[in-house]
């Protein structure tokens, strides 16, 4: 059986560290030992598309490829002991045969995690924000923790100066040594500008008296910093002098409706101003969106509020192939990438490897040749001999 197919060639090698004999390069060449098996270079599998189906399979004709069904494995995939179909591994990925059958990458620990990167374990940091590898031992994990003088935003970054510490926020990953112009660092709490800290104002240390030592005081106001200098009437958290009057001190709730965290903010008819998720008073919710308890949601995607306040998506015990997940309104289960509910028996799950399996591969019930394995989802086909059958 032939199949023409247009035929795009890929410049691209791939470094391919390979132990087994079923695999392309092998089969073709003849490895001889161990070591002929390691370093070899295997071009990436062809990306194809559909020729003519009016041309004749006999004479392709110019710039065509006839290709047949394969009956081995294509690098980078292999079939090992533990293997359910035929050329189902693949070492460039694999954490249970990275680079050839059975060298499984360590599992995952406290700090870190690791996974099969073009056949070699690689450790990545679980906290990529706060920890590094900096000594390149492995036994040790993610040693360092960033965020100190010593290693201030990646291994080895050092704050020498004392008086300019390091400064890291450990939920963006950015930091530096000492603070800004015109910002001030007076232990832990960061970075302050002394010209508006009731704390540290003009300087670290320096704490204003809310009551202004007995000053007059107007609704909603207290004695703060200003310009670097205590005494200064300012409103209260939440609070807003909308109307520029100093009669009636800071009259604006930024929680009201009428100006819902500044002045002037004004929500619609079917809206309250709440806080948001940081504290902040906001107009919620926003269009396509619903309240739900502390925030708001979107009904028609969210799996713990699908079609309606508290309706979850329950994730059925045992499955580990799919996901519940809401659609429109309805919760349903969708398999995950490569996996298929080909039964139709949701209670085994995604039970069919659409990656492997030459049944259904790609697809359920897409059947590949007898003998020709399904790789990657696609049935594996080779350029034909001169005799049109496969190599």
């Amino acid at each position: 059986m032939q199949l023409r197919l247009r035929f795009q060639s890929v410049s691209r090698p791939l470094t391919v560290a390979l132990a087994t004999t079923t695999l392309l390069v092998c089969w073709a060449s003849g490895c001889s030992s161990y070591d002929d098996r390691i370093g070899l270079l295997a071009p990436e599998p062809p990306s194809f598309t559909n020729a003519d189906a009016s041309a004749s399979a006999a004479e392709p004709e110019a710039g065509l490829t006839a290709y047949c069904p394969a009956t081995t494995c294509l690098a980078p995939f292999t079939t090992c002991p533990g293997s359910r179909f035929a050329c189902d591994v693949n070492v460039m990925t694999d954490p249970e045969n990275c680079g050839s059958c059975g060298f499984r990458c360590p599992s995952d620990r406290p700090g870190a995690s690791f996974t099969c990167v073009a056949g070699t374990c690689v450790m990545e940091c679980i906290h990529p924000t706060r920890t590094r590898d900096c000594n390149g031992i492995l036994d040790d994990d993610c040693e360092v923790i960033l965020g100190t003088n010593d290693n201030c935003t990646a291994c080895g970054d050092t704050c020498p100066d004392p008086a300019k510490p390091c400064i890291y926020d450990y939920s963006t990953g950015v930091g530096k040594c000492g603070c800004g112009v015109g910002s001030l660092f007076c232990g832990s709490g960061g970075c302050i500008d002394p010209n508006t800290s009731d704390v540290h104002c003009g300087g670290c240390g320096n704490a204003c008296d809310p009551s202004g030592g007995g000053g007059e005081r107007r609704a909603h106001t207290y004695y703060g910093c200003s310009g670097g200098t205590c005494g200064h009437l300012k409103c209260e958290s939440l609070y807003a002098d909308c109307d520029q009057d100093v009669t009636n001190g800071c009259e604006a709730s930024l929680l009201s409706p009428t100006s819902c965290g500044g002045c002037g903010i004004v929500c619609d008819a079917n809206q309250a101003c709440l806080r948001n998720a940081n504290g902040v008073p906001e107009c919620l919710c926003p269009p396509g969106q619903t309240r739900c308890g502390s925030g708001c949601t979107d009904l028609r995607s969210d799996a713990a509020n699908c079609g309606s306040c508290g309706m979850v998506c329950s994730q059925a015990s045992g499955w580990t192939t799919g996901v519940a997940v809401c659609s429109y309104g309805s919760c349903r289960f969708q398999c995950a990438q490569g996996r298929g509910d080909c039964n139709g028996d949701l209670r085994d799950g995604c039970e069919t490897n659409l990656d492997s399996d030459p049944r259904n591969c790609g697809a359920c019930g897409n059947s590949c040749e007898p003998g020709q394995p399904c790789m990657a989802g696609r049935c594996a086909v080779v350029p034909c001999d001169e005799a049109g059958e496969t190599r």
